[in-house]
């Protein structure tokens, strides 16, 4: 409510709902936020003392093969100072998890309307988040596929994307992009490598400057046709963590025309996103692993 809790995306009334029941209905947070923040030197030395030690759960999920490990602090001066470090960081960042945070905040806010002897001290004026230091978090690409090329051949569709970028074929092997505003395209069998020529999106923009508007704008809008991410259905996601192969596999079943890599955002876009008050393009950043929801509840009474 006071803004100290940063987003970069904006959320659906319709799914803000579903998890406002999910939370009303189990009188509990059962689900973890995914936060980010800017890294405390001191604060990384108090947790590497305790990560050092034997964690108090340690295991591996059979749905995913993802490795969970829990560390208790008991420690009350560890406890106070941890307390008063994270007091004195600016914000916090939503990675993932922006309907479960407005979620938690509007159902908190309703059980403060519903309480005449409200003192903002109540367990429901908080909520369950694991918190990240940046320089310990790696956000991962999140690639695009598409069914057809707008009625343009190959060679059609490779000659306009020469106009706002430097077109280098890669043959056929897999071709990672390796820094910002280098795209990875694959088409026909082929790899090419997609620079963005200078001039041809905004630097001082903290949203012209992404490679997700990059690619938006001259490449599936421009010459693709397709406007709405979020409602084409021309146009399929693919989180990194599948790796470049299941891009391939995807066009080179037929499903898929093309395939388009995108460089991951980095932690600090997200921070100057935010900080400006600014709103993500959809589809921008894939977070793994998926934090698993029951292991720690978060009652509100």
């Amino acid at each position: 409510m006071e803004g100290k809790i940063k987003k970069h995306e904006l959320t659906r009334r319709d799914k803000e709902e579903d998890r406002m029941k999910h939370v009303r209905v189990n009188n509990a947070n059962i689900e973890p936020v995914f936060f980010a923040y800017k890294h405390v030197d001191e604060l990384d030395q108090i947790i590497a003392k305790y990560t050092a030690k034997t964690p108090e759960y340690d295991f591996v999920a059979q749905i995913d093969g993802f490795g969970h490990k829990f560390w208790v602090i008991d420690d009350d001066k560890d406890i106070q100072r941890i307390t008063e470090l994270v007091a004195d960081i600016p914000a916090m960042y939503i990675a993932d998890g922006h309907h479960r945070s407005a979620a938690a905040a509007l159902v908190g806010n309703e059980r403060k309307q519903q309480n005449p002897n409200h003192t903002g001290k109540e367990e429901y004026n908080y909520f369950l988040a694991v918190c990240f230091p940046d320089n310990q978090l790696n956000i991962i690409d999140y690639n695009r596929v598409v069914k057809d090329l707008n009625g343009l051949t190959e060679e059609q569709f490779l000659k306009a994307l020469e106009e706002n970028f430097v077109v280098e074929k890669k043959g056929a092997d897999i071709y990672k992009p390796n820094r910002l505003h280098n795209f990875s395209l694959y088409l026909g069998g082929n790899w090419y490598s997609l620079t963005a020529k200078e001039g041809r999106y905004n630097d001082q923009d903290p949203i012209g400057v992404l490679d997700v508007t990059i690619s938006s704008n001259l490449i599936l809008d421009k010459i693709l046709g397709i406007k709405d991410l979020r409602s084409d259905k021309r146009i399929d996601f693919v989180g990194g963590i599948r790796g470049l192969g299941e891009l391939k596999r995807r066009v080179d079943s037929g499903e898929m025309k093309v395939a388009l890599a995108l460089y991951p955002v980095t932690m600090q876009q997200i921070i100057d996103i935010a900080d400006t008050g600014n709103i993500m393009p959809p589809k921008t950043t894939w977070f793994e692993p998926k934090l698993r929801s029951g292991l720690v509840i978060h009652e509100l009474d």
